[in-house]
């Protein structure tokens, strides 16, 4: 049985085990994180899966008044911690930008809590006089890393041009490499402005259909190829791997047909290496 939640709206969704507990959607849940339990909504009601639930971590059970009232207290940190460093960034006249504040509360008294405030910039940055500034303003210990373009991407979130919610920052949990050569497979246009993401880069989705060009790519007729189809013998002159289909040139009246790569005859040797595709 499995249940997932979020710790912000819209946000990236965890799977945990409920263990004995059955929350609804809505409800607040505990998760157990490396800094303790944190206030979760549940947005996917437990339910049944017929996948093995034991490498997933167990709910930590159901959020109480307490629990709340320490996580309002945690965001209204996150929210003094972001304000100040935009500050004192613009002070400190430092080309950087806050994308996200991570924020740990103490014993209440100030002690062992911990603020990480993560930032982009278009290079290095010297930010010791500017770390001492925050924690003096913020009373506690303070920690700036910077983050990548796809990990901004993926912190900040955002619609991508599918008109879905960013991968990165939905269910991908590692980057896999993207290339050049995958949008070209893909006779995709070698648009920069059409084949990247909201982070600048490559989008990550040239990698999931990619194995499927490339198996179709080492079994179908090459373009120029002479074949054999049920309609009769022609040249390829274009593929449709979506359709698992080449479409073919008749030699008979010149008409194109369609026809799936199971049903196309290439002989040996039948690629022309001299042929030159005619105008469409």
């Amino acid at each position: 049985m499995l249940c997932a939640v979020s710790f912000q709206r819209y946000g990236r969704l965890y799977y945990l085990d409920p263990g004995d507990l059955r929350p609804q959607v809505g409800d607040k849940v505990l998760v157990p994180t490396d800094d303790g339990p944190e206030v979760a909504e549940c947005v996917w009601a437990a339910q049944w899966v017929t996948e093995e639930t034991d490498g997933f971590p167990r709910l930590a059970g159901l959020a109480q008044e307490e629990d709340l009232r320490r996580d309002e207290a945690l965001r209204r940190r996150k929210a003094e911690a972001k304000v100040a460093a935009k500050r004192l960034i613009r002070e400190h006249g430092l080309p950087m930008k806050v994308v996200a504040v991570d924020h740990v509360l103490g014993n209440g008294e100030g002690g062992g809590e911990r603020s990480t405030i993560y930032f982009t910039a278009p290079h290095r940055v010297d930010f010791r006089s500017l770390v001492r500034d925050l924690g003096a303003t913020l009373h506690c210990r303070v920690e700036l890393r910077q983050l990548s373009a796809r990990d901004s991407a993926r912190v900040q979130g955002g619609i991508g041009s599918c008109g879905r919610d960013l991968c990165c920052a939905t269910f991908l949990t590692d980057f896999e490499p993207v290339t050049i050569r995958m949008a070209k497979d893909q006779d995709l246009p070698l648009n920069p402005l059409r084949i990247s993401g909201a982070c600048g880069r490559l989008m990550c989705c040239l990698k999931y259909e990619h194995p499927l060009y490339a198996k179709f790519t080492e079994s179908a007729p090459a373009i120029g190829t002479r074949v054999t189809t049920p309609e009769g013998e022609g040249r390829v002159v274009g593929h449709s791997v979506p359709r698992d289909a080449v479409t073919v040139r008749l030699d008979a009246d010149g008409s194109r047909c369609s026809c799936s790569r199971a049903s196309v005859c290439a002989p040996r040797q039948a690629h022309d290496q001299h042929y030159t595709p005619k105008s469409s």
